[in-house]
């Protein structure tokens, strides 16, 4: 038994655009298909098409493809390399945005924030799995976070806390009910709406642990975008310390980044069948 893939990650590409200024990311494309077995097993590479063909057509795509959105630019560069190349069978391709800011027509800077991704695997009859998300964002939150009534024992040291700052990094994802139908002309969301709405969550929402928090976000996301079938976070508490707090004024304090060991929450949310 074999499972075959190969491809060529992280392309980059960026590209002027009316609108946007720059439209800019990198790609992974992956291929699947056990019809490459020769190049592993006899070295016929007949059928292999180069990875650094893979980058240039990424390129000429990139150049061809008329919008401005990581989704379907996903699905237009995986419909144009099937087309292009009979042999290759399925294809995943995961592309990652890089946000830039502008300053003018003319001038813009590369910003290290947080970003939207794209995750779609297809094949020459459908659509099989759509995955996006929005990572890296960083959040931190002075008031409104709680954590008490956790589990003690004689290893426990922790104290209760009835109102902390809350630092957490946090990666989230979502999945359509129907992806194939958003991606040809539906209702997608966009990703900086999604980040969006879980910023103000976290802002508005008086939480009792990290995993309380979470869920909410994800429960409100369902209630806000109907047509969201799933929603996951990954979360990392990067609790900063409080060393010093003003005695006249207690909100007045100082924090300090903590030990590197942080404490890491998944949650996956799926709507029940209706």
């Amino acid at each position: 038994m074999t499972e075959i893939r190969y491809g060529k990650h992280d392309i980059s590409f960026y590209r002027s655009h009316p609108e946007r200024g720059i439209f800019a990311g990198r790609v992974a494309v992956d291929v699947f298909g056990d019809n490459f077995m020769p190049a592993y097993s006899e070295g016929d590479n007949r059928n292999v098409v180069a990875t650094d063909t893979m980058k240039n057509f990424v390129h000429a795509m990139a150049l061809e493809y008329p919008g401005d959105r990581y989704e379907t630019f996903a699905h237009f560069l995986g419909r144009r390399f099937l087309d292009e190349y009979p042999q290759m069978r399925e294809l995943r391709l995961r592309v990652r945005e890089q946000p830039f800011a502008g300053h003018s027509g003319k001038l813009f800077s590369p910003l290290a924030d947080d970003y939207e991704t794209v995750d779609l695997r297809l094949d020459r009859q459908r659509v099989h799995d759509l995955y996006c998300g929005r990572a890296n964002l960083r959040l931190v939150k002075l008031t409104g976070s709680a954590f008490r009534n956790f589990a003690r024992d004689r290893f426990t040291t922790l104290p209760e806390v009835q109102d902390r700052p809350l630092f957490i990094h946090l990666d989230l994802g979502w999945r359509y009910r129907d992806a194939a139908q958003a991606l040809s002309g539906g209702q997608l969301y966009g990703s900086g709406e999604i980040r969006d709405a879980v910023i103000r969550t976290f802002d508005d929402f008086v939480s009792l642990s990290i995993q309380h928090l979470v869920h909410e976000m994800g429960r409100r996301l369902f209630e806000r975008f109907p047509d969201l079938v799933e929603t996951t976070f990954e979360a990392q508490n990067r609790l900063w310390d409080t060393v010093k707090v003003s005695e006249a004024e207690p909100l007045l304090r100082v924090f300090a980044d903590p030990r590197p060991a942080h404490g890491s929450i998944f949650l996956s949310l799926r709507r029940e069948s209706t």
